[in-house]
């Protein structure tokens, strides 16, 4: 990602230097300047979120959102650990009031409460990443403070269409990770089978040649 962003960079100067560069400097500076401004208002924003978050943390809530989130949560992801139910219940607590940057940590150690040590990520951990790249979004707080950073004066405006957009894309989401699962249990489920057909048929096929053997010797015998 920092080599797409670091080429994207480099070659707008380039073709800013070639069409018109006059503006170069001017508009390398005028666009720091607007990123840092934009940063110090997003700052204030998630100041004030990030601390109700830890507020809730406090106070137990987190964990009596989770007993209370704990049928849904396991209708999605399974049966997991209390601990990992507390983490998950915060992580989509936070992307729901649009505090991507508070969800992340959360989500981080819910993620190592659903490894398995195997190596590989578990229907818990696919379905947590399904939902927080589609996640619900009750209440825009990033997108709304980009917008009045912008000059808007009706921010609010985005939150319906956000809840709507959000919950169509979380729900796609979360049958298309239900209904891969269930395709790859079926197909692993016939490989065990036919795993199991070739063993049974090599184990006659062993049994006949030792019968055979067996009978063969025993022919001998009389002969003899």
């Amino acid at each position: 990602m920092d080599i797409i962003f670091t080429l994207l960079f480099m070659s707008s100067i380039i073709l800013l230097f070639f069409t018109n560069p006059s503006m170069t400097l001017p508009a390398l500076v005028s666009g720091g300047s607007k990123a840092v401004n934009l940063s110090l208002e997003l700052c204030a924003i998630m100041a004030v979120w990030l601390g109700i978050m830890q507020m809730v943390e406090k106070t137990g809530l987190t964990e009596k959102l989770a007993r209370l989130m704990r049928p849904l949560i396991r209708k999605i992801f399974g049966k997991v650990s209390d601990k990992a139910e507390m983490y998950i219940t915060a992580n989509l607590s936070a992307n729901m009031l649009g505090l991507g940057s508070a969800a992340t940590p959360m989500g981080i150690k819910a993620m190592q409460e659903l490894d398995d040590g195997s190596g590989k990520a578990t229907r818990a951990m696919i379905m947590l990443i399904v939902i927080n790249s589609t996640s619900i979004g009750i209440l825009p707080t990033t997108e709304m403070g980009l917008m009045t950073a912008a000059g808007s004066n009706n921010a609010g405006i985005i939150i319906i269409p956000t809840l709507i957009a959000t919950f169509i894309s979380a729900f796609i989401g979360i049958v298309l990770v239900n209904t891969i699962e269930k395709f790859k249990l079926k197909k692993s489920g016939e490989k065990a089978k036919e795993k199991h057909k070739n063993k049974t048929m090599q184990n006659t096929i062993n049994d006949k040649k030792c019968k055979k053997t067996l009978t063969n010797k025993t022919e001998s015998i009389s002969n003899d």
